[in-house]
């Protein structure tokens, strides 16, 4: 784009920008002439995808923003009316991240100006608790306006169909499709009124909801140390756990309350390195039965127990599993699903028991769709454990759930990290490991994908490649996506860029036999040596 049409565009939007903030950041770029800055913003515009909308806070339609915002949710109107829905409502969360509360506002003034009706949760609260009120209140649509586990300067607007999943395509492209088809932003109708603001009552709704997750005169004895990680979990799981009877988890009170800076973390995720070192810190003085952390909108629940002497997080993994073994010796019937990228193991559990298994493309927008489903879950933190409640993943109710299993088997004098063994002998040790890459720039990325597309491994740590899959052909089971999947003797690898964050993302998994407990140590080392140089081959295979 030529300087001149540059300064030009960015004029047009600055005029029509209702932000005093960021109408005072694009003003200083334009009379700075700093095109290069310029450039960035204007490149083209914020995609709005399955993910919905996730980007850095900032002036311009690269950027998170109310101007953004107001062309997603009068898009999103049109899409809805075009469906037939002249009428009904359209339920609005949001966290407590920078702008979170204009961008709900803004919805609420889009969807109320285009005929419809809008509904907004009472302050920031747990995505859950959105996903929960669209069924609940028999919803149109829903938005929760958040960014999960991003850095402080990034937002987010996600979208909920009425049946509570996040949309999938071709529903994406539609609404995508309308908003592209926007013109001015003085042309959008918006009411600074009209619109209802929800009381207390879903939230009760959703707490009593919470029972159907655990069992009636279940033990309730094991304590927590549990963190909010700077977001909105706090109050709600705390009311959760007063209302199942539970000890009153101890607070990491450094990251007790909302705070959109996240201050004691490099990254709002438990996954992240140091992000549950206070929440350690917090369990060696107080020695609790198990760590519990939420991610800022609550909607990942992370586990930690005691190991060897000191505090260790559980996987992902290894949590969908524990899950999944507590459901199906309380009797759970249903469907057991997982993404593709999550541990092979669920699937064995759910054919020793006799359940259906199902599994798909990466996020709970597909996990939620499956059909008849009783439990799902991601490897990344993500357990769908009351699907009649929340059809998507809930930390709060996963957080209920871990702490049933883990009261249990303290009744019995056992632990969490007993029941992985059991599993594993069962089972075989599945162990699993990721190898992720974070980028400054994407085409690092496209990269590495095509010179994987175009020269397929054919080993990794000595293992033969007995199958390589391009998953943007779909297979019979799965839709296309943008993925290479390896399956190899005794392991497996999944690649694919990351959906929310300039990441790409390798899960990789182990399969070891284990005849007996006298042999799990012999086994973990054995599938540690392989996951290290599966990961080592690989990066050099990725050029990474």
């Amino acid at each position: 784009m030529h300087d001149d049409d540059l300064i030009a565009r960015a004029k047009t939007w600055l005029a029509e920008d209702p932000d005093a903030d960021t109408r005072e950041e694009l003003g200083k770029l334009i009379d700075a002439g700093d095109v290069t800055e310029l450039a960035e913003r204007f490149r083209g515009t914020l995609q709005f995808g399955t993910a919905g909308l996730r980007g850095e806070l900032g002036a311009g339609p690269m950027r998170m923003n109310r101007a953004v915002v107001i062309r997603a949710a009068a898009g999103l109107a049109a899409y809805l009316k075009q469906q037939g829905h002249t009428d009904g409502v359209v339920v609005i969360g949001y966290d407590a991240r920078h702008k979170s509360a204009d961008f709900a506002r803004d919805t609420a003034a889009v969807m109320t100006g285009a005929g419809l009706r809008a509904a907004v949760l009472p302050r920031p609260l747990p995505t859950p608790v959105l996903a929960f009120a669209i069924r609940h209140l028999g919803a149109i649509a829903g938005v929760e306006v958040t960014a999960s586990h991003n850095p402080p300067r990034d937002n987010g607007y996600k979208v909920y169909l009425g049946d509570g999943s996040q949309i999938v395509p071709p529903a994406d492209a539609e609404i995508a499709a309308q908003i592209e088809a926007i013109g001015s932003l003085h042309d959008v109708p918006r009411r600074e009124d009209g619109w209802e603001i929800l009381d207390d009552a879903v939230l009760d709704a959703y707490l009593a909801r919470t029972d159907a997750v655990l069992s009636p005169g279940s033990p309730r004895t094991a304590r927590t140390v549990y963190t909010a990680m700077h977001g909105v979990g706090k109050d709600v799981l705390l009311a959760a756990f007063a209302r199942a009877g539970f000890p009153a988890p101890v607070l990491v009170a450094e990251q007790a309350e909302p705070d959109p800076d996240f201050p004691t973390v490099a990254f709002p995720n438990p996954e992240e390195p140091g992000a549950m070192d206070l929440a350690f810190a917090r369990a060696r003085a107080t020695d609790p039965d198990l760590i519990i952390a939420n991610d800022p909108d609550a909607d990942r629940c992370a586990v930690a127990v005691k190991a060897e002497g000191d505090w260790r997080m559980l996987r992902g993994d290894e949590v969908g599993s524990l899950l999944a073994a507590h459901l199906v010796r309380r009797g759970a019937r249903g469907t057991f699903a997982e993404s593709i990228v999550s541990s092979s193991l669920l699937g064995r559990i759910a054919e020793k028991a006799g359940l259906p298994y199902e599994e798909t493309l990466t996020g709970f927008k597909w996990i939620a769709r499956v059909e008849g489903l009783r439990y799902g879950y991601e490897e990344a933190l993500g357990y769908c454990v009351d699907p009649d409640g929340v059809r998507d993943k809930d930390g709060i109710t996963a957080a209920l759930l871990i702490t049933e299993l883990a009261s249990e088997l303290k009744e019995e004098g056992r632990d969490l990290l007993d029941l992985l063994d059991d599993l594993a002998v069962e089972h075989g040790l599945h162990a699993t490991d990721q190898l992720s890459v974070r980028v400054e720039d994407l085409t690092v990325i496209a990269d590495a994908m095509r010179r994987l597309r175009e020269q397929p491994p054919t080993e990794l740590a000595g293992l033969a490649v007995t199958k390589a899959e391009d998953l943007t052909e779909g297979t019979e089971l799965l839709p296309p996506t943008d993925g290479l999947r390896y399956t190899l003797d005794g392991a497996r690898v999944i690649v694919r860029p990351s959906g929310t964050e300039p990441k790409l993302k390798c899960y990789l998994e182990v399969v070891v036999p284990v005849a007996a407990h006298a042999d799990l140590p012999a086994a973990r080392a054995r599938a540690a040596e392989t996951l290290a140089t599966i990961k080592r081959d690989l990066s050099a295979a990725a050029g990474i």
